[in-house]
């Protein structure tokens, strides 16, 4: 150990001898720092960046003299001479660029100036970060045009853009340092839940729309690119803190903290580490909406109440099929079940503030070494990110994630021509539970189903037989039948919640498990320094794996993982013409997925400058996208209450098996036997359209019923086009970034519900003579309840298209303020007539503003932002539930203050400061306001 030690401290000393540090501060004309700032020895790549105070450290093996180059975002480059060791530098950058000089990266995998970039993209970066009027910088994105974010809840919010948004989201990318943070096994992105450290945020960059030429099969409503720190460029320690409050009607006031730190350092010009940690603890928006999802005019007292926030009154049953039944088996007396009316009987749920604690929590680290064996811009990046936190996710149902886990390993070869990276994310649900099933099996827990219905019908007879109305009957029958109902609060209902919720067979628990993995490799090659005279050419590939592994309570893997991969390969072209004013660029992608034919992607730009200062750019391009089906579209086999799903995989449908007790009908139509065993085959094969059965409930015509049997899943493809405009005007002070698009969609992926009868062909082939004359036994089961509600994943027969265009101006006004404001239009359009059941699920506001107003210097250390937005109406579509989120206006604000000799900045805001209640998802809970005090340090 002590040789280990020594030889510790002997490295130490080698990396740190013979090092220069410089250090100093990065000002504009008017002294007010520059964050961001890029600090590079001349010639070379070894450099830093300036914190949030304009203050940086740079420490190289370069002996004196040299020089410093030193550029930013909306300054003329400049360039300082160093002189000696420990010099302390004081670099004044004068303004002159405008912010569509910032250099993006995601548009064509290459550095190009935002101003020439061929498609829309937005950046948010160092300035943006300090000045955001949001609880963290992730918040922050919800003002940038065209973008929508999604409340799910304190600490789990989805981006989205283009319309068609779920939770889920799986048509939209998110990539952190390159890798894809989406959980494998749920698909959805899962935010900042696992991601950067706020004081390690580089940049950010959003790409709206198809982008699947050169990111693949998923990049097809638009992609987020987190990008950190280097430990090279940025070195030392820096912290952050902050606490508050939540405050919503439902929950009351609930303080908050939020802190964390990073610590990085290059020990020679080979050798960097960077760590980061950060903890979030809150409590979570209360879901407190108990609308009846079926019947929106309907009270608890309702029999078939079914409320949207309660769970376990999803179980119903037709109370005179119950009657029949009892009456079959000689329980009640002969006759007996004409005094029971045909309706619906739900269970006595529990609300969701009983089953889940609105624990909000996020914890993560992540580790970062760097290598440069050649001391130049070769570099090897080992990157470990892992992440664990307490949510809730609303996906088919609620979802309480305790404990959720999800890591992230990378290693990657690069310089600025190309990069080698491959990684492994691994997810584990931890102590994950479905809360609607929770609710379900707690019910179960003390009365079983049928004894629970058969003790409401005995009540209801009784009380009908004694004088009592129907409305006296249904209350005799649910206060008799819950007479041993479990009490929330009570030692009994926590027994048998924490039993439940341990418990992954969803007919007795309601846990999830889950320790799904996903590999991928991918690479890139720029061979610009080659080809510079004639053309910009890239070509690149991809790899990945998915290892499904939920033990069957997810997907239908209860024998085993269920493994599938898929690969693509790309190239790009890029030209400038007419005196660098005219820039082409061209590329192509082929993907395959070993379930699927593969698909060619290709895309077009042209973007033209014009003007004597060349202060506009038109662009125009045409593109085309593809998605492949998610894990779940494929291999799902879940019971969610009201429906089962089931992916649509060769062999999948057929792998989920479940039991159902049939009704007195049903029995003797089936030779007496009480219980029918099915599989999920029959959505695909033998099943009715949702809409047909529903109008045959209503004229009990068997002639207006439609087969359904859906086509299994196929790859989605989107034709897009896309022309825009950005320019410069008033002397750079005002900027316009506009953009219009229209997609066209061929095989949309959607889902449909279908109506199976447990006994029967829905061609109508066979019948049972009931004394009424031959009825299809198909016809008998929807007449009897004696069907199963499952979701099939198909891609739908309508022409689905959709359109939208967005408009912002940035400008400086009032001498030094900032001033922003953008509008978004979204929209879409399908023939319902060809396929009437298709659910597109758009969830997307036609119009919305966004404006913000603030000074980062209104007067010495002082500043000050406040952002507004209004979203129109619009409806929600989901497997959860179908609703209307009411228009809403949001109002935030900040108030800043840097403490210079303290190496500090102090905010104060607040997040819907007016607590003008509001939610973005029919489901969800309602977003009340944030209040919050933030201390920064950075040294």
């Amino acid at each position: 150990m002590r040789t280990l030690f020594s030889a510790i401290l002997l490295l130490w000393g080698l990396s740190s001898f013979a090092q220069t540090t410089i250090t100093g501060k990065v000002v504009d004309e008017n002294n007010t720092p520059v964050p961001g700032a890029n600090i590079v020895i001349t010639g070379k790549t070894i450099g830093t960046t300036s914190d949030f105070d304009g203050k940086f450290t740079l420490t190289t093996s370069e002996v004196p003299p040299f020089n410093l180059t030193v550029s930013s975002i909306g300054y003329a480059t400049t360039t300082v001479a160093v002189t000696a060791n420990n010099q302390e530098l004081n670099i004044v950058l004068n303004s002159e660029e405008t912010l569509l000089d910032e250099i993006v990266v995601s548009a064509s995998r290459t550095p190009e100036r935002i101003f020439e970039s061929p498609v829309s993209v937005e950046r948010f970066g160092i300035k943006e970060i300090k000045n955001t009027a949001s609880p963290s910088f992730y918040d922050g994105l919800e003002n940038l045009k065209g973008v929508d974010l999604n409340t799910n809840s304190l600490t789990f919010k989805s981006i989205n853009t283009r319309g068609f948004a779920t939770f889920a989201n799986t048509r939209f990318v998110q990539l952190v340092d390159g890798m894809d943070n989406s959980s494998p096994a749920l698909n959805f992105v899962i935010g900042n839940i696992v991601g950067i450290n706020e004081n390690d945020v580089q940049s950010v960059e959003l790409l709206p729309g198809a982008s699947s030429a050169l990111y693949g099969a998923n990049a097809f409503n638009g992609i987020l690119f987190l990008r950190s720190k280097s430990p090279f460029d940025v070195q030392g320690i820096s912290t952050y803190g902050k606490t508050g409050i939540t405050s919503q009607e439902a929950a009351g006031d609930n303080v908050f903290y939020d802190f964390g730190f990073r610590a990085a350092h290059a020990f020679s010009d080979k050798f960097a580490v960077k760590v980061n940690f950060s903890y979030l603890s809150g409590r979570d928006w209360f879901a407190v909406n108990e609308v009846d999802v079926n019947n929106p005019g309907a009270t608890r007292a309702d029999p078939g109440f079914d409320g949207l926030n309660i769970y376990g009154d999803e179980v119903a049953t037709n109370l005179r099929g119950v009657a029949d039944a009892l009456e079959s088996q000689g329980l009640i007396p002969a006759g007996a079940a004409n005094l029971v009316p045909s309706e619906t009987v739900s269970r006595t749920g529990y609300r969701e503030r009983d089953l889940t604690q609105y624990n909000a929590e996020s914890i993560k680290t992540d580790l970062t070494l760097v290598y440069r064996p050649f001391a130049d811009d070769f570099e090897i990046i080992y990157n470990g990110r892992i992440g664990q936190g307490s949510t809730i996710y609303q996906g088919a149902n609620r979802y309480s994630l305790n404990n959720f886990t999800l890591q992230q390993h990378k290693l990657e070869f690069r310089n600025k021509n190309f990069f080698l990276r491959g990684y492994v994310t691994s997810e584990s649900a931890g102590d994950t539970y479905d809360t609607r099933f929770t609710g379900i099996n707690i019910n179960r827990a003390y009365s079983d189903d049928q004894t629970w219905f058969g003790e409401y019908t005995g009540a209801f007879i009784q009380t009908i037989l004694a004088g009592g109305t129907n409305d006296q009957a249904h209350a005799a029958g649910r206060q008799f039948a819950d007479r041993n109902r479990l009490i929330p609060g009570t030692p009994e209902f926590q027994e048998a919640f924490d039993r439940v919720t341990s418990d992954p067979d969803l007919l007795t628990g309601s846990r999830f498990q889950d320790n799904t993995k996903l590999y991928h490799v991918d690479a890139n090659y720029n061979f610009t320094h080659l080809t510079s005279n004639f053309a910009e050419i890239q070509v690149g590939g991809s790899f990945r794996e998915y290892q499904l592994n939920s033990a069957g309570t997810i997907f239908t893997d209860f024998d085993g993982p269920i493994i599938y991969s898929e690969v693509g390969a790309y190239t790009q072209i890029q030209k400038k013409l007419a005196d660098e004013r005219l820039k082409l660029t061209g590329s192509v992608r082929y993907d395959k997925n070993q379930l699927f034919d593969g698909f060619f992607s290709p895309r077009f730009s042209v973007g033209y400058t014009v003007g004597e200062e060349r202060n506009h750019n038109i662009r125009a391009s045409v593109q085309t996208g593809f998605r492949n089906p998610t894990t779940q579209d494929l291999y799902i086999g879940l019971d969610v209450g009201a429906a089962f799903l089931v992916g649509s995989a060769e062999g999948n449908p057929a792998r989920f098996e479940r039991t159902r007790t049939l009704s007195g009908v049903g029995q003797l139509i089936n030779g007496g036997q009480q219980t029918v065993t099915f599989d999920g085959s029959g959505a695909y094969e033998n099943s009715f359209t949702a809409t047909s059965a529903l109008l045959f409930a209503q004229t009990q015509n068997p002639a207006d019923l439609q087969i359904a049997n859906p086509n299994p899943v196929e790859p989605e493809q989107v034709t897009s086009f896309e022309v825009g405009y950005r320019g410069q005007l008033n002397d750079k002070r005002i900027i316009v970034d506009l953009s219009a698009y229209y997609n066209s969609y061929k095989d949309f992926i959607s889902t449909e519900n279908t109506i199976v009868p447990l006994y029967g062909n829905v061609n109508l082939s066979d019948a049972t003579d009931l004394g009424q004359g031959p009825i299809p036994n198909a016809v008998i089961a929807l007449a009897n309840g004696d069907t199963q509600v499952i979701q099939a994943y198909t891609n739908s027969e309508a022409d689905i298209n959709s359109y939208g265009a967005t408009i912002g101006v940035d400008a400086k006004v009032l001498g030094n303020f900032d001033l922003g404001v953008n509008y978004t239009f979204a929209e879409f359009d399908f023939d319902q007539a060809s396929d009437p059941d298709f659910r597109p699920g758009f969830n997307t506001p036609k119009h919305k503003v966004k404006a913000s107003f603030g000074n980062t210097e209104l007067f010495k250390n002082f500043g000050f932002n406040v952002s507004w937005r209004w979203s129109d109406s619009y409806f929600w579509q989901a497997s959860f539930a179908d609703g209307n989120v009411p228009a809403y206006n949001v109002v935030d604000a900040q108030l800043s203050y840097n403490i210079p000799k303290l190496e500090s900045a102090i905010k104060i805001g607040a997040s819907n400061l007016l607590n003008e209640e509001y939610f973005t998802a029919f489901g969800t809970g309602l977003v009340g306001a944030q209040y919050f005090i933030s201390w920064t340090y950075r040294p």
